[in-house]
This record gives C-alpha cells, sequence and structure tokens, in this order.
C-alpha cells in the first residue's frame, strides 16, 4: 500500500513538470511574436520617423553663444534691468586652418584693435612660441626621448608637455606687440575648436569696421552683436538684483558644478548672484543649436531665443527714495555725538497679507563715501531689543502667565546671582499688558518669563534653570520667523545667531530681546505677521513671470506668484487682538514710546526697540565696548494692514560718561520713509 501511494505521487510531479513546461514555451511564442511585431513596426511601418530619431541621436549637438537674458521688471513694469547690444569681434577656426595660418591672422589684426593682454600667462606664452617655432622646440628633446613615443612609452601630447617646458625664459621675453599677439592667439585656441570664441566685447566703430570690412581676409575672424546687461536706474537695488558672468568668463570655478548639473556648458553665461542667480531658469535665453559636421563645421538646427521677463514686487520709485532717505539720515547722524561706532541703517517695506517686498535697502558709511549694504539685511543679524515683545506676550498669554488686562507692579527685578533689572524707566508704577507694550515695560515681562518658568517672582528669589521655558519662548519666536529662515527668494539667508542655555538668568534677556540675534529680514516677517493676523508668509521679491517678446512691449504672463503660507500662530484670535492693540497704543496713546514715529493719519501700530550691543573696535578679536543699537518694526493701517516696515540702526550711540545723547537716527529713518510710502500710495 505505501508503495502505491510513493508511486502516485511521482506521477503528479511529472504531469506538474510538463505543465509547466508548457506554458513557458506558451510565454517565449507571444514573446517572439511581439517582438517580431516590434521589428516591422520599426523596419517597414514607421521606418522613416525611427531613421529621423536615430540621426538624432548619433549625431554631436552643440549650443551657440548665449543669447540676450530676459529683462527684469518692478512693479509697475519700468524696466530695472535691460540688455544693450554689443558690437563684437569672434573667431571661428576654419577647416584644414595651420597653427601658422592663425599666428599670421593674430599679427595682421592685432594692430587694428586694442585689447588688455596682461591677463597674458606663462602657460599661453609657451604654446604661442611653440607654435612658432616648432623646428627649433623639436630639439629640446632627446632622440631617445622620441623613441620612446614609438614605443609607446610616451604620448605625443607628455612629449609636447617636455618640449613646452624646457623652452628657456628669456625666449619669451615678448615685446608689447607680441604678447598682443600671443593674446589673441590664445584666445583663437580657447575652448572647443568647433566653437566661435570671442575676441573682444564691445569693440569700437572702426575696430568692427575694419573687422566687417576685411573678414575675407582675417580667416576666420568676424563680427557679431552681442549683450550685456545695464541698469536704467543705475546703482539703485543693483546688488540685490545680482551679476552676470561675461562673453570672455563664462562659468566661473566656483559655481561650475551648480551649473554642469543643470546641463549648462562651460562658456555659457550665467547668473551670479542674487536675483540674476536665483532666477537663472528663466532669464537665460535658449542658445542656439547646431549638429557637428565635423571639428570645424556646424549647420544650425534650432534658432536662440531670449530669456523670459519677469517682474518684481519691487517699487523702484520708492526704492530710490527710500536709498537716498538712508543716505542722507546716515551723514547726518554722523555729525552728531556719541555716533564713533554708527555706520549703517537698514529698511525693510513689506505687503503683510502677501509676503511681497515693496522695497529694501541698506547703506554704509566707509571713509565718508556711502556704500551700499543691502546684502546684510539677509546675512548681518542684529540684537532687536524690545521689538521681539509681542512675541514674549503671546507666550505669556498661551501659558496662562499672564492674564488679557492684568496689572502688575513695574519694579527693578532682582533674582540671586543677577544683576538687577530694570525698564528703561523706573517710575512706570502699576501698569497692564497693554500699557507694558506702550511703555516697553522690561519688568512685566520678567514676571511673566518667570511664571512660564514654573516660580511667582519675589525679590531675591533663585531662578530655576528650566530648559522647557527657554523652548517654549524659543518655539514662539520661530514660529514669526526669528531664529530660522525666512524662505525669502534669494540665494543666501542666515539663520540668525542663536544661544546655548545654561543660566536661568538668561530667560530674563531672551523676552526682552536681549539673547538671541536676528536679520533684518527675519524681523520685517516678524512684524508682517502681526499685522496679518498671524500667517508667516514667504517674504518674496519675484511678482510675475512673463514670456519674452520681439518688441519692447512686455510679453504674454506665464506665472503669478502667490503668497505661500509657512505656518501659522499657534494662538488665539484674543490674544493676537491683543498684542496688536499693545502696538497701536505704541504709536497713538499718550506716553507712547512709539508716538513720532509714523504719521497718526496713517493709523500706525509697531514697536521700537532698544538693544545693547557689544564688539571690537580695535579687531584684536576681543569685543571692548558697549554700544546702542536702535530699531523699529512697524505697520499701517492697523484695521486694514497695506504696509510693514522695519528700521534697524546698529552701534547709532554708545554710553559715554561726558555725554548720554543717542542719536535718533531711526526715528527719523522711519518718519521720512513712512511719509514717501504715503505720498505714493495714499493713507
Amino acid at each position: 500500500m505505501a508503495k502505491k501511494n510513493k508511486y502516485r505521487k511521482k506521477i503528479d510531479y511529472d504531469r506538474l513538470i510538463e505543465k509547466r513546461i508548457f506554458i513557458f514555451f506558451i510565454i517565449i511564442l507571444i514573446s517572439f511574436g511581439i517582438v517580431t511585431l516590434k521589428i516591422i513596426d520599426v523596419m517597414i511601418l514607421n521606418k522613416e520617423k525611427y531613421t529621423e530619431q536615430l540621426a538624432i541621436l548619433t549625431y554631436d549637438k552643440v549650443s551657440g553663444p548665449s543669447t540676450p537674458r530676459g529683462r527684469i521688471y518692478d512693479r509697475n513694469y519700468n524696466i530695472i534691468v535691460d540688455n544693450k547690444s554689443l558690437k563684437t569681434i569672434t573667431y571661428q577656426k576654419k577647416k584644414g586652418t595651420s597653427y601658422n595660418t592663425m599666428i599670421n591672422s593674430a599679427k595682421k589684426i592685432a594692430p587694428h584693435i586694442e585689447i588688455d593682454y596682461q591677463k597674458l600667462t606663462d602657460r599661453a606664452k609657451r604654446e604661442y612660441y611653440f607654435q612658432k617655432n616648432k623646428d627649433e622646440c623639436d630639439k629640446l628633446v632627446t632622440k631617445k626621448e622620441k623613441e620612446q613615443v614609438s614605443q609607446h612609452k610616451l604620448s605625443q601630447k607628455e612629449l609636447d608637455e617636455l618640449k613646452l617646458s624646457r623652452i628657456e625664459p628669456k625666449k619669451l621675453e615678448f615685446s608689447d606687440e607680441e604678447k598682443k599677439v600671443a593674446y589673441i592667439f590664445y584666445l583663437m585656441n580657447k575652448g572647443y575648436t568647433y566653437e566661435e570664441k570671442i575676441i573682444k566685447s564691445n569693440a569700437t566703430d572702426n575696430e568692427y569696421a575694419y573687422v566687417s570690412e576685411n573678414n575675407y581676409n582675417l580667416n576666420g575672424f568676424n563680427t557679431k552683436i552681442d549683450w550685456e546687461r545695464v541698469y536704467p536706474y543705475g546703482e539703485t537695488f543693483k546688488s540685490i538684483l545680482g551679476t552676470v558672468s561675461s562673453s570672455t568668463q563664462g562659468i566661473p570655478a566656483d559655481l561650475k558644478d551648480y551649473y554642469l548639473e543643470k546641463g549648462y556648458s562651460l562658456n555659457d553665461r550665467v547668473g551670479l548672484s542674487y536675483l540674476e542667480k536665483q532666477y537663472e531658469e528663466y532669464l537665460h535665453g535658449e542658445k542656439p543649436l547646431y549638429k557637428v559636421i565635423n571639428s570645424h563645421e556646424t549647420k544650425l538646427l534650432k534658432e536662440g531665443s531670449r530669456g523670459k521677463d519677469i517682474v518684481l514686487t519691487i517699487d523702484i520709485n520708492l526704492q530710490q527714495e527710500v536709498e537716498r532717505i538712508i543716505s542722507e539720515q546716515i551723514r547726518k547722524a554722523k555729525k552728531e555725538a556719541n555716533t564713533d561706532y554708527y555706520d549703517h541703517s537698514s529698511v525693510i517695506i513689506q505687503e503683510p497679507t502677501t509676503g511681497e517686498i515693496l522695497a529694501m535697502s541698506g547703506k554704509r558709511i566707509v571713509n565718508d563715501e556711502i556704500i551700499d549694504n543691502t546684502t546684510s539685511l539677509l546675512m548681518q543679524p542684529i540684537t532687536p531689543g524690545s521689538v521681539v515683545k509681542g512675541a514674549s506676550m503671546l507666550v505669556a498669554y498661551n501659558e496662562g502667565a499672564v492674564k488679557i488686562g492684568e496689572r502688575m507692579f513695574d519694579e527693578c527685578v532682582k533674582v540671586a546671582g543677577v544683576s538687577e533689572k530694570c525698564s528703561s524707566v523706573n517710575d512706570l508704577g502699576v501698569i497692564n499688558d497693554i500699557t507694558a507694550l506702550a511703555k516697553s515695560s522690561n519688568v512685566y515681562q520678567f514676571k511673566a518669563a518667570i511664571r512660564v518658568n514654573g516660580q511667582e517672582y519675589h525679590r531675591g528669589m533663585k531662578l530655576n534653570f528650566n530648559q522647557k521655558a527657554f523652548d517654549t519662548y524659543r518655539k514662539m519666536y520661530h514660529s514669526f520667523g526669528l531664529g530660522v529662515k525666512t524662505e525669502i527668494d534669494l540665494p543666501r539667508e542666515s539663520n540668525g545667531y542663536t544661544s546655548v542655555d545654561k543660566a536661568a538668568g538668561n530667560l530674563l534677556d531672551f523676552v526682552m530681546g536681549q539673547y538671541e540675534t536676528y536679520t533684518p529680514i527675519q524681523l520685517s516677517q516678524y512684524i508682517s505677521t502681526i499685522a496679518n493676523g498671524g500667517e508667516r508668509l514667504v517674504p518674496h521679491l519675484l511678482k510675475e513671470i512673463h514670456s519674452s517678446s520681439s518688441t519692447d512691449e512686455i510679453g504674454k504672463l506665464e506665472k503669478k506668484v502667490e503668497k505661500k503660507v509657512l505656518n501659522t500662530i499657534e494662538t488665539s484670535e484674543e490674544y493676537m487682538n491683543r498684542v496688536k492693540e499693545g502696538f497701536i497704543a505704541v504709536l497713538n496713546s499718550n506716553g507712547g514710546y512709539g508716538v513720532g514715529y509714523m504719521d497718526k493719519a496713517m493709523k500706525p501700530a509697531g514697536k521700537t526697540g532698544t538693544s545693547q550691543s557689544f564688539i571690537d573696535t580695535d579687531n584684536d578679536g576681543v569685543i571692548d565696548t558697549e554700544t546702542i543699537t536702535s530699531s523699529f518694526i512697524g505697520y499701517a493701517p492697523y484695521d486694514n494692514p497695506k504696509m510693514s516696515i522695519i528700521v534697524t540702526s546698529p552701534d547709532s550711540s554708545h554710553p559715554n560718561s561726558s555725554s548720554d545723547f543717542a542719536s535718533l537716527v531711526t526715528y527719523r529713518i522711519t518718519g521720512e520713509v513712512s511719509k514717501k510710502y504715503a505720498e505714493i500710495y495714499g493713507y
């Protein structure tokens, strides 16, 4: 019986194998059928289509020179960056042209063009000398070394390198005329053989005319119209607009990997910094496309086209006025007492409900000359002072440390191990939360922070270290954009400086804006978030993208940038409105510390800030001098915000035993800039 069962199992196994072989055979037949049908499609039905695709894949394609970039407009469609045509002298090597012919052509053209040959390198001199004196250079290597080439122990290139290295330096002592020829020869050979070389951009009329009229006799030299960036508004906003590489520069070494990964060629003209780099994908033109026939000839496959136009959020007329006002006020402030270490101020104006930046500028005075400092708004953090108290107050509300309308006595606070800390004015008396903001009470924030820390204030108390309290405040600050990247549409920005929490007493500095540092753009995002009721929006400079046009008119709208919400502040509408009420009181109530900063007709709200700063005055790496930094943040109108503004003036004064005078440079800049905004946009 056992034998019978064993036999039956074997029969079942054999049948299973046969079944699998049959299925495998069917799959093979189907696969062959599919392959056969595809072959018929490729070889017969669509032969021409696939032949054309094969041709495209098998010939080399190269791009021509960069075409003009897109224009840049301000929000009112004023052109702020354009292209200007340049008369350009080029060279393209013809098939069969010898190096001697090239040298003779360089000699022929040299007397007729001016060119800076100071960049001529030792290597370029040697290569010129080598091609000009081949027989002589051939004697610089031994017979044995030449034999090594035929024996494949040395390559011809390695042998030539030996010759180049053995040219005596005195042979390279060229006259100025010879240097000029050698440099032109170097430019003629730079890059790939089939590429058109730029010999000189911005040629004079006479230079351009000579080459145009004699190109038939110049063996590859020719003329064309190239381009360069021009700025109708001069230096206004120019540092943020950014720069573009030149025709001869191409992609610089430090950006090589960045652009090669995007499919660029080394000789392409590209955006090097700020907006030109940030929006390279739109601004760069489509280069003409050529088919390489051989190492010397190409055939045009596709015409090039100008890049797309972009419209910025910037109002160039407001921007001009902001830059003028800052420059004038810096000069005025430097004539005042105690401004020894003051040298710059900054302004940012935003639309708080969209994130659009209307104007941003920084100016610095160096040796009595005003220079642009706008990039510092992204990279150089400052000690903000009391402007952060709006965020501090929200923490107090959220944590139940302070109730709306709660009154506290403003007195100097003393905790163990920490120097006594007071408000800037010591007789504020009993105040509520609104007055605390209006009159910038430090003490109100201190007592609230002690409660957030899990304690109740009494004089001489020990303040326990509580990391959670630091983290709670920092989380709220970060949600406003303080201490984190704002994500502005520019290539670089700083996080600011975050301190290391080691002492409980530092919490008191934190809540009054004396503990960590933030950049002006972070402060702008912060006040805009308060103004719009709690949405942290990405501050941005790009407003629209348009297709390029063949006329002076802007092209068709392709994309409009919408507001981007990064996060919403975690608090109640009641608490946010209470902070806004306090900010209104700062600029509108009797005794409000911000009264006069902005015209009350604008219905302004905001917060002033004064902070202790410390600097190294003799550059020895040691902080040695205390200064005062003044700041202002605000918005208007408070019932329907259309603009937000921040003004910062680091080190605008410093404590002095003979005078306590503090410059009002931030006050004056705020007043004049907000007034100019009102003139342009109305109250």
